[in-house]
């Protein structure tokens, strides 16, 4: 008997889904190794609010955290629910970036090494040379550094540099992705990686990229729309699924 891929989700009441699914994800960006220590933020609106967030106490590695450690924070960047401290830039990046991005129900923003380096370049462009970064075309915006986020100004300054995008490379300094929800989210932090990744390994060859011609950029990314979705069921939530179960196949304690 076929057993589907993609079992319908129990029912489970909205916050308490969106708390499993965002610390799924950082257990996930532990595991492919997209955290750097303690630093950086994965948060996520919580359902049926337009002013609030959730957000993992800082100290907890990402590896460690726990549907039940989120504590929920508020567009004036007071904690609503929850124990922990916040370490300021999740209050100056994420939110501005929250209350000004229409697709921002979720936020990811890190450290990752690729995606890092990538930024650290002259040119921190990500070239349409691979066909994963064709899923990125037409949406990356970049902005340059200017030191630390620990001030609401900063934060404003990135989510106006997003602007409608999905994704902003943060030259000498990181990546941050946007999405609508976790799973959409999380498969833009890892193809975005991905991508990177394959850019730089080409580029250290010292052989020129073979860019995409246009045309065939144009026509490829047509193809992505109408390829979103298999069997009825979005590739990104797919995949999510997918890296859930590896998850729970190794103890689900991420949902407690």
């Amino acid at each position: 008997m076929n057993v589907p891929l993609h079992r319908p989700a129990a029912r489970i009441e909205p916050e308490r889904q969106a708390r499993i699914e965002l610390a799924a994800c950082h257990r996930l960006a532990a595991r492919f190794g997209l955290n750097e220590g303690i630093d950086n933020h994965l948060t996520l609106m919580v359902p049926g609010t337009s002013d609030r967030f959730l957000l993992a106490p800082f100290g907890l590695h990402w590896s460690e955290v726990r549907a039940s450690d989120f504590m929920v924070i508020d567009f004036a960047g007071e904690i609503v629910s929850g124990p922990g401290p916040v370490e300021p830039t999740a209050r100056y990046i994420h939110l501005p970036v929250h209350r000004l991005s229409a697709r921002a129900r979720c936020v990811l923003h890190t450290h990752m090494p690729h995606a890092t380096a990538l930024g650290m370049l002259e040119d921190t462009r990500l070239e349409m040379a691979v066909q994963s970064a064709l899923m990125f075309h037409g949406e990356v915006a970049y902005v340059p550094y200017q030191g630390l986020a620990l001030g609401p100004e900063e934060g404003e300054r990135l989510a106006r540099a997003l602007g409608d995008k999905s994704v902003l490379l943060m030259a000498n300094h990181g990546a941050l992705v946007v999405g609508e929800s976790v799973p959409k989210a999380f498969e833009r932090l890892y193809f975005l990686e991905r991508a990177a990744q394959a850019q730089l390994l080409a580029m250290a060859t010292g052989r020129a990229l073979k860019r995409i011609p246009d045309a065939v950029i144009a026509h490829t990314v047509a193809q992505f729309g109408t390829d979103a979705a298999v069997g009825g069921v979005d590739r990104a939530d797919l995949h999510f699924a997918a890296l859930k179960r590896l998850l729970d196949r190794e103890g689900a304690d991420y949902a407690n």
